[in-house]
């Protein structure tokens, strides 16, 4: 899922220059109206937040730049139709491949949600109940039901939602050379897996917890009712019906589409060993894919749920994949978010030295999507944006301005140290005369260090992320613990 741009601190001099004549790839030439389209989205970068009195526009080049990203790709919607596509810099910097339209990325966790229009086609056609016990398909493998349970079933709907309870958030990956564990090794945990058992952590159906092991079992339910292999599958059902035929859930990538194949980058220049890893989780990160083709995936959702076209799935079971099943935002294989009463399917992944996302309008056939090969987050966050404002998406994506106060260097000590609640592990560090939130993780934002801009004594914000912090403090006064959007605690267990 970047120093000040997410620990950023080696800057390549050679991709520096390499971009500025790199800049935009596109077979394709388009209106006067839609090329002043293209170039206002280039030159109108903002971050999330802005401070009062200090606004900032970026270039997109400027931005590659700033956060060392080797290549981008860009596929905007308007009108449910693919208006215009675009690639910028390199594929793979070494053997100067230039990023194309055609240029497949790794979609990560963007796979689950084409993952969940093939479970909800296998149930659109009798051969899944969403809401039976997942052991009644399963059949290679059962799942083992233990006390954490407390005797109830977990569901299919509950794989899709990241409710049922299931341990293990995300995956890793693989070497490429290195031995390539089975589905049910995975699911076990067992040797060759780089992975813990996929098992209950509690009962089912009571809240969200995002679980990538739980769309890995249904990777296999899919496998045990159809009797085929997964991406065969998926070829056959989702991607070819939908029209992406340049995407492939094929893990290792056929050997057909490697001239088409970008090389995975960290945000420090380096290259993934291997240019990238191999992830036999296929319905959960597997997904090779370009932004035109998830696009058509995009445009597919918009108007099945309005009844205009159902190539896969019927209007009434979009609906059904759009609704949220328990909590407001966690969707079938989607998450719905309310952007000021106007909403929106999105989702994003992250594979090794790949990041990317996608947004859909409910309503007026808008959306974009956006694929790097450098592992960062803010840069397709700050395209998604330069995207909303440059057509005017409704209520969608305005930046949210706040005044900062200034705290004197010798007040920041009381906040520094580490803070931590499961995965999370995050450190507040002190640089010169300003305190930065440092982050470390593979499997949420990266590697990411953001400076704290304080509005009061307690409360502070980052430019590159629409959050809320609060810093919790006993009856005494000392700090305790850390409030992320008032949904997550994390506790300090530890000075700098």
């Amino acid at each position: 899922m970047n120093i000040n741009n997410c620990k950023s601190t080696i800057i390549l001099l050679f991709f520096c220059s390499s971009v500025t004549f790199l800049y935009g790839q596109s077979p394709k030439k388009y209106s006067t109206e839609i090329q002043s389209k293209i170039e206002q989205v280039e030159n109108h970068l903002s971050s999330w937040v802005q401070i009062e009195d200090n606004s900032k526009m970026w270039t997109l080049e400027e931005r590659m730049k700033f956060y060392h990203a080797n290549g981008v790709s860009i596929a905007v919607i308007k009108n449910y139709k693919i208006e215009w596509a675009k690639g910028y810099g390199w594929a793979d910097s070494s053997e100067q491949k230039r990023v194309t339209t055609k240029t497949l990325f790794q979609a990560g966790s963007n796979s689950k949600s084409l993952n969940a229009v093939g479970v909800l086609k296998l149930v659109q056609d009798g051969k899944l109940n969403l809401t039976a016990d997942i052991n009644t398909y399963l059949k290679s493998w059962k799942f083992p039901y233990d006390s954490l349970s407390k005797g109830k079933k977990i569901t299919i709907a509950n794989l899709l939602s990241h409710t049922g309870g299931i341990s293990v958030h995300g995956f890793n990956g693989y070497k490429r050379g290195e031995e390539i564990p089975t589905i049910k090794q995975i699911l076990n945990g067992q040797k060759p897996a780089n992975s813990e058992a996929i098992r209950s952590m509690y009962e089912p159906s009571i809240k969200y917890e995002y679980s990538g092991g739980g769309t890995t079992i249904s990777q296999l339910i899919i496998q045990d009712v159809t009797g085929k292999p997964y991406d065969e599958y998926m070829w056959k059902n989702v991607l070819k019906p939908m029209g992406m035929t340049n995407s492939s859930y094929t893990q290792p990538p056929p050997a057909t589409i490697n001239n088409l194949l970008a090389t995975g980058y960290y945000n420090d220049g380096k290259t993934v060993e291997g240019k990238y890893h191999i992830y036999p989780e296929q319905a959960a990160a597997g997904l090779w894919t370009n932004p035109t083709d998830l696009a058509k995936y995009v445009i597919e959702t918009q108007l099945s749920i309005k009844g205009k076209s159902q190539k896969v799935l019927s209007k009434q079971m979009t609906k059904v994949r759009l609704t949220p099943y328990i909590d407001e935002k966690s969707a079938l294989g989607v998450f719905i978010i309310n952007k000021n009463g106007v909403k929106n399917f999105e989702h994003g992944g992250v594979d090794e030295g790949f990041v990317s996302q996608y947004v859909g309008t409910f309503e007026g056939g808008n959306g974009v999507v956006v694929m790097t090969n450098t592992y960062n987050t803010e840069l397709f966050d700050e395209i998604i944006r330069s995207v909303a404002l440059t057509y005017h998406w409704k209520n969608a994506y305005t930046p949210d301005i706040k005044k900062e106060i200034h705290r004197r260097s010798e007040d920041l000590q009381p906040y520094l140290g580490k803070y931590g609640s499961g995965a999370f592990i995050w450190s507040i560090i002190k640089k010169e005369n300003d305190i930065y939130l440092s982050i470390n993780d593979n499997q949420y934002w990266g590697t990411c260090m953001w400076k704290i801009h304080f509005t009061d004594d307690n409360s502070f914000f980052i430019t590159e992320k629409n959050s809320k912090f609060l810093f919790v403090r006993d009856t005494s006064g000392k700090i305790t613990a850390l409030n992320w959007n008032n949904e997550n605690i994390l506790k300090k267990i530890g000075n700098k």
